[in-house]
């Protein structure tokens, strides 16, 4: 059971815009349905509680692990299965497990985004009477033009914090439901450049270091300069393994940087970018120059 986003005609920013009026006022704007399970139609039982409301009879869930603790991260174009597992626990044993991602602000009126498993059922590998741990795969892609027309991150403002939701089926029945467990972050891939000139360059001269930092757009499915972001200028000599921060400069309205430094000695120049809730962290590899 594969659950998706619909959406059509979605244009930039005026897609997350339209989820807040009424289908029929959004026009060509965009037509979003997020289709979300109940846990009576996951499991296929009307016995679910909510999560909240204590119960001894509940199954007890742990270890909630979505891609190995790793931010999801997706460029323009391809598409990743992300591996999520819960460990579940319950007298009568565990039956099925499921865990999926969502973002927005409520669950009910206010979500935008949802990924899915595509599994109808976990794989429920049980480690005692009691107690099994539970995996499922969620499938992901970028902008709109996936092979079944949907892309699940069709905008740019679904990058950063989502919800976990997870939910454990007992033997006897008795369900588990919780709408956010925990958070988990997805973001948009970025890229850095570097390069240090001229080369070779003599002692006491004024090298420049220009580079790049651009992010993924999941809506044109290009890559665009990432502005007014903090980048560091790091340095090692040439038999050293070791960087050290000469400068942080911040990239100008196209993503693009550009600084100057005295020629010293031998060594590389990188520039390194901390990353933001949005966007990975990256670092280039070092650029050598020779100082003669």
């Amino acid at each position: 059971m594969r659950i998706r986003a619909t959406v059509a005609a979605v244009t930039g920013a005026l897609a997350l815009s339209a989820l807040a009026v009424p289908a029929a006022q959004a026009g060509s704007q965009s037509d979003v349905s997020l289709d979300r399970p109940s846990a009576a139609e996951r499991f296929g039982t009307s016995s679910a509680k909510p999560a909240f409301r204590a119960a001894a009879a509940e199954p007890t869930v742990s270890n909630v692990t979505v891609n190995a603790g790793k931010d999801i991260v997706l460029g323009t174009t391809v598409a990743k299965t992300i591996a999520v597992s819960l460990t579940a626990s319950h007298p009568s044993g565990i039956e099925d497990a499921y865990i999926d991602l969502w973002h927005g602000t409520n669950v009910e009126d206010g979500m935008d985004g949802l990924l899915v498993p595509k599994e109808e059922v976990a794989s429920c590998t049980a480690s005692s009477a009691t107690t099994s741990k539970c995996k499922l795969t969620i499938p992901v892609a970028p902008g709109l033009n996936t092979d079944d027309g949907v892309g699940d991150l069709y905008a740019n403002a679904l990058a950063g914090t989502w919800h976990v939701r997870v939910g454990a089926l007992a033997k006897d029945e008795e369900v588990y439901w919780n709408d956010s467990y925990k958070t988990h972050r997805v973001q948009r891939l970025s890229k850095l450049t570097v390069n240090a000139s001229p080369e070779p360059v003599k002692k006491g001269k004024t090298i420049t270091v220009v580079g790049k930092l651009s992010r993924a757009n999941w809506e044109d499915r290009k890559y665009h300069g990432y502005t007014g972001q903090p980048v560091k200028l790091q340095f090692r000599k040439k038999n050293s393994s070791t960087y050290t921060t000469v400068k942080t400069i911040k990239t100008n309205s196209t993503g693009n940087l550009s600084t100057t430094v005295k020629a010293t000695v031998d060594g590389y120049f990188r520039y390194s970018f901390a990353g933001t809730s949005t966007t990975p962290a990256v670092t280039t590899a070092g650029d050598f120059v020779d100082v003669r």
